[in-house]
């Protein structure tokens, strides 16, 4: 059998003989034949049930160690699927950058945030960028990119910093009682602020709000309702999308639908349904992880007095290493999928194409061979190339700065007007296995 190597460290088999070699009898036990054995059931039935929501539900020490005893075993599990696929779990922090660096042998097509394929009819509306593979994505990206200008970029920063103070403000008028942090700070703030470059009319905040929980049905086949839902969320915000658009493109504005419905890079353009399926990447990725993250910070700041103290010692220079760490330890993105193209032996197994696999960052960032105390949180971390925002290749986040920068300037402003600012009792998670945030978290000043 001839091989090479690829980027990804994978040797592609000219010529398998045994294909079905990988993770042995793994996907006898998954088809449900006659011919497994009591011994292939046991190994099957060891795994944690990844596909149900009823293992996101366990509390955060007991997720961390299946997914320690996931990175442990030789190569990838596989976890069967209700449409009769399965995928396989990568769950190292080097299997999970050779993917993503990797997109010819490990596609974003045709979906990438779900573990099982949803109806066309969904599908039609949830094609983002990030579902796409070049040539498609290098345009998308490209186009989009360009319409971040620095004038664009400035406008960002001060509306963020504007943002924040203005929330603050109305956290000194909720006074010494305890409120929900998700409904009063970071749901708001990420909000107001995505809504704000994009160009959204206040009075129209709350219709996206809503839309933009469809994020936690996207990745869950075992979410109630699945396809209505997704679907109904969708129209509305492609619907909103139509409606801007068409505005701007009378009445130009300095915001970014303006940008997007007339950028022009080398005489290409975004058409409606691209726009459309940007501008709900953008509400639903904006909002969703970063509103998780800033939850995190304050629930883990309230949770380690002595990393708080380190913080607070010199904020200025601390803060964006403590909001990287956060990102790291919480990973309010749980996965995305990959879609195998070909024929591959790599991560100790071998793929044929049309298998699925799975990138699981909450995992990968907490694997001890990269990371110093991986489960520790530790607010000066220095060395932390975290996967939280993705892994560095044509799919890592174009929203990153922003990102961090929301949660530096918010921390900031908020803790330097309200010192003692913590989390209290009574935290509700959502149910999902596709983000891990929070529903509730009751706070006081």
């Amino acid at each position: 059998m001839s091989r090479r190597r690829d980027k990804a460290g994978c040797a592609r088999s000219r010529l398998d003989p045994t294909p079905h070699a990988r993770n042995a009898g793994s996907q006898r036990c998954f088809s449900g034949s006659s011919s497994s054995t009591g011994g292939e059931a046991r190994v099957a039935n060891a795994h944690p049930d990844l596909m149900r929501l009823t293992f996101w539900e366990k509390p955060q020490e007991e997720r961390d160690r299946a997914f320690a005893r996931l990175r442990d075993e030789p190569r990838p599990a596989f976890f069967p699927t209700d449409d009769g696929r399965g995928f396989y779990a990568l769950t190292r922090h080097a299997d999970v950058v050779a993917a993503s660096r990797d997109p010819g042998t490990f596609s974003s097509e045709p979906i990438s945030t779900s573990l099982d394929d949803p109806p066309e009819s969904v599908r039609r509306y949830a094609g983002s960028m990030i579902s796409l593979d070049a040539p498609r994505h290098t345009r998308l990206r490209r186009i989009v990119a360009r319409s971040f200008t620095p004038r664009m970029a400035d406008k960002m920063s001060e509306d963020i910093a504007s943002t924040a103070r203005q929330i603050v403000s109305e956290v000194a008028v909720l006074g010494q009682g305890e409120f929900d942090f998700i409904e009063h700070v970071a749901t708001p703030m990420t909000m107001r602020v995505v809504c704000r470059i994009l160009g959204i009319p206040e009075s129209r905040y709350g219709d996206v709000r809503a839309a933009s929980e469809l994020i936690l049905a996207a990745g869950d086949p075992d979410h109630d309702d699945r396809e209505a839902f997704l679907l109904s969320k969708y129209v509305e915000l492609h619907e909103l999308t139509r409606e801007l658009v068409l505005k701007r493109l009378h009445e130009p504005a300095d915001d970014l639908i303006t940008q997007l419905c007339t950028a022009n890079v080398d005489d290409e353009c975004l058409t409606q349904e691209e726009v459309g399926k940007f501008f709900t990447l953008l509400i639903v990725a904006g909002t969703e992880t970063t509103r998780n993250a800033l939850a995190h910070a304050i629930w883990l700041l309230t949770t380690r007095p002595e990393q708080r103290a380190y913080l607070f010692s010199d904020m200025e220079n601390r803060v964006s290493l403590m909001s990287n760490e956060v990102v790291r330890y919480s990973t309010p993105i749980n996965w995305m999928r990959r879609n195998v193209t070909r024929e591959v032996e790599c991560f100790g197994g071998a793929f044929q194409p049309g298998d699925r696999v799975v990138m699981f960052y909450n995992s990968a960032n907490r694997d001890g061979a990269v990371f110093d105390r991986p489960d520790e949180f530790i607010a000066g971390r220095t060395h932390n190339p975290h996967v939280g925002f993705g892994a560095l290749g044509p799919h890592y986040c174009l929203g990153v700065h922003l990102a961090i920068q929301q949660m530096n300037t918010l921390l900031k402003e908020l803790f330097t007007r309200f010192p003692d600012f913590h989390s209290t009792a009574g935290a509700v998670r959502q149910r999902s296995s596709f983000v891990n945030g929070y529903e509730i978290l009751p706070c006081s000043v």
